[in-house]
Order: C-alpha cells, then sequence, then structure tokens
C-alpha cells in the first residue's frame, strides 16, 4: 500500500474495545456521571490542534455513546484486534490502512488517549504535540511519571537462588546500595503518547522507534479495579477539570 501522509495533520485516536476483565464493559461504565470513554474524547476535543477525535471499537453500543460524546467512529475494528492478545499497535496500524483507503491518507501525528487515564488536562496534550513536533529527530512521544521504584534494587529467581537484574553492573551487590546511588526511573502511564505516522508504517513492528521523546506527567492513576473509580471521582471533586466542566455543560 502506498501511503500518503497528511503533513501537520493531527488526529487524537482511542482504543476502546469491549472485553474487561476487572470491570465489565469498563469503557462505557459510569465515572462521575459519564461514561469513562467520554472523558478521553472531550480531552482530544479540546485539544489544540487535534482536528478528529477518532473511536477504534470493536462494539457497536461503544461506537453509539462514542458518537453521543463527539468522537468519530467511522468503522468497527475486527474481533481479532480486540483481543487479550491484541496489542495497541494493531489497531492503530489498522487505523491507519482504513483512513488510508478510504479516505486517501492518514495523519501525521496520532494523539493516542487510552480510556483508562480520564484525569488528563488539554494544555498538557497540547505540550506534547508541540514537544515533538520541536523535536525532529524524535520518532515518538511516550508520557511517564517519576517511579518509586529502584529497578537495580530488584530481583529475578535462579532456581532457590535470587538473582540481581542489571548483571552489567560490576558494584559489589549493588542491589543493597541506597537509592540514591541510581538514575531517577519513569513508568509509562496512559495520560499521552503521540505518535509519527511514518515510525508505524516504515516498521513492521515498532510503535514509537528508538528515539522516544521523555514527556514527564503527574501520576493521575490508571482505571483498573472499583476503587479506581472511587479515586477518580473524588479526584474530579477536589479539583477543577476542564474535561469535567465541559462535560457537565454540554452533556447533562
Amino acid at each position: 500500500m502506498e501511503w500518503n501522509i497528511l503533513a501537520g495533520t493531527t488526529y487524537a485516536i482511542i482504543g476502546a474495545r469491549s472485553g474487561s476483565k476487572n470491570i465489565p464493559q469498563k469503557n462505557i461504565r459510569p465515572v462521575g456521571g459519564f461514561p469513562l470513554i467520554a472523558y478521553s474524547i472531550v480531552a482530544g476535543i479540546l485539544t489544540k490542534g487535534v482536528k478528529r477525535t477518532i473511536v477504534s471499537t470493536d462494539l457497536e453500543e461503544i461506537a453509539a455513546v462514542a458518537k453521543t460524546f463527539g468522537a468519530d467512529v467511522p468503522f468497527l475494528r475486527p474481533a481479532e484486534l480486540a483481543s487479550d492478545n491484541a496489542v495497541d499497535r494493531d489497531f492503530i496500524v489498522h487505523a491507519l490502512e482504513w483512513l488510508q483507503k478510504n479516505e486517501g491518507g492518514v495523519p501525521e501525528l496520532l494523539v493516542f488517549l487510552r480510556p483508562t487515564s480520564p484525569l488528563r488536562n488539554p494544555d498538557s496534550l497540547t505540550e506534547a504535540i508541540r514537544a515533538l513536533n520541536d523535536s525532529r529527530d524524535a520518532t515518538g512521544l511516550r508520557s511517564a511519571h517519576k517511579s518509586d521504584c529502584v529497578p537495580q534494587k530488584m530481583f529475578g529467581k535462579n532456581g532457590k537462588f535470587f538473582v540481581g537484574l542489571f548483571p552489567a553492573d560490576t558494584r559489589i551487590e549493588y542491589h543493597g546500595l541506597p537509592r540514591q546511588s541510581f538514575p531517577a526511573s519513569y513508568k509509562a502511564d496512559g495520560y499521552v503518547d503521540v505518535l509519527r505516522s511514518k515510525t508505524l508504517l516504515d516498521s513492521p513492528e515498532s510503535t514509537y522507534g528508538e528515539n522516544i521523546l521523555a514527556f514527564e506527567t503527574p501520576d493521575t492513576g490508571d482505571i483498573d479495579s472499583m476503587s479506581d473509580i472511587e479515586y477518580v471521582e473524588r479526584m474530579l471533586q477536589q479539583h477543577h477539570w476542564d474535561i469535567y466542566e465541559y462535560l457537565k455543560k454540554h452533556h447533562s
């Protein structure tokens, strides 16, 4: 397939498959009075520079909810791209293939928003887009927050013995050194990823490429249990969120 990458064009893309083990129908479950996916849709709508917010789902019910809140759902993804074993890259490339075949082009950038991270600031998403545009040597951008975990102080197992995970570190019992002896570590989160279509299309496996631009974000949580939903609902009441205010104004 020949690709027509539309220079300067940015779309948001949200993946919302039907399966969820811990919370049934998680993506459309009410959180703070609105379906969980609505927060990510509005995040895309309120982000400057995003021309279009697309939801990729395998379920008509999710598609209908997404459209209600302003998303574009031009297709349903195949069932095999909504299984527990499917990876994000698969449904994103499927979306690009559909856009190229049916609309004649794909966006230069994709703002990837996971529904399980509803607490976002649209200005931060705009900043992420700008950061990747300003870093032409970066092949993609990932958000992450500073982690309390020190990987060098963790172990694997070899039979009945613990073994350090960093054999290249030649210091004696490096895993027992103070945490200050090691560089800061960051945990990838679902706040925002910004992907280059070129990176996705040039490699049969890569999503972010070799030069992943760092974008540090606050740890706003990830919804995987009922207690996570309760936490998000507390945060919605305790702080001002532009996305939540938009939902209350336009969809109450």
